[in-house]
C-alpha cells in the first residue's frame, strides 16, 4: 500500500510561538491535497494538589475563544541558551510558580496530549504535583493577568461535565488524576 507523503513544505507565517505552514501532500492514489501545519515548540502543564486534596487552577483570558477559561497551570518550553529546548518538567514547575505562587519539590509525570493533531504538532507533558509547599507571589509574564483559586476534585469534574472547564489539556488532565484516585495509583 503506498503511503501519505509529504512533497513540499511553505512557510506561510512566524508568529510569535507558532509558524504556519501550507503542506503539499500525495495521497497513496496518487492525488495531491494541501494540508495545513502549525509548528509548536510544545508544552508543560502541571496539576497542583494541595495538602488538603484541593486542585489549584488558573483563570485567564484566552484571545482565540474570547473569554476567560479555568485551566490548570500550563505554558510554552523556553529555548535554552545552547539552542536545545527545556525540559517539560523543569516547565511545569517553573509556571506554577509564576502563575500561582506554589512551589513543589517534585512532580511525576501524568499523561501527554497532541492538543490538535489533525493541523499541529504542539505535544503537552502533563505533570502531577503534590505536597505543594505555601504560595509565595506569583511572577506573571508582562502580559499575563491570572488569578488562581483551589476545588474539590468532585467540583471540578462537575465542572467538565457542565461545560464549564473545556479546555482540553485540563479536562485530560483532571479525569487521569480521577482515574488514579479512583484506582488507588
Amino acid at each position: 500500500m503506498d503511503e501519505i507523503r509529504r512533497l513540499k513544505r511553505e512557510v506561510v507565517s512566524r508568529g510569535g510561538i507558532t509558524t504556519y505552514y501550507k503542506d503539499t501532500m500525495r495521497l497513496p492514489g496518487g492525488g495531491i491535497v494541501f494540508y495545513d501545519h502549525v509548528e509548536h515548540r510544545g508544552a508543560a502543564a502541571i496539576v497542583p494538589v494541595r495538602r488538603d486534596g484541593r486542585i489549584v487552577l488558573v483563570r485567564q483570558y484566552r484571545n482565540s475563544i474570547e473569554r476567560e477559561t479555568w485551566e490548570i497551570p500550563a505554558g510554552g518550553l523556553n529555548l535554552l541558551s545552547d539552542g536545545s529546548v527545556e525540559p517539560t518538567k523543569q516547565a511545569a514547575i517553573r509556571e506554577l510558580k509564576e502563575e500561582t505562587g506554589y512551589e513543589t519539590g517534585d512532580a511525576e509525570l501524568l499523561i501527554s496530549i497532541y492538543s490538535a493533531p489533525a493541523y499541529c504538532n504542539e505535544k503537552v507533558d502533563i505533570y502531577l504535583a503534590t505536597g505543594l509547599h505555601d504560595p509565595g507571589a506569583q511572577h506573571l509574564d508582562e502580559e499575563e493577568y491570572v488569578e488562581y483559586r483551589d476545588f474539590s476534585l468532585e467540583e471540578l469534574k462537575e465542572m467538565i461535565f457542565q461545560c464549564k472547564i473545556q479546555d482540553s489539556k485540563t479536562v485530560a488532565a483532571i479525569l487521569a488524576y480521577a482515574d488514579r484516585i479512583q484506582e488507588g495509583k
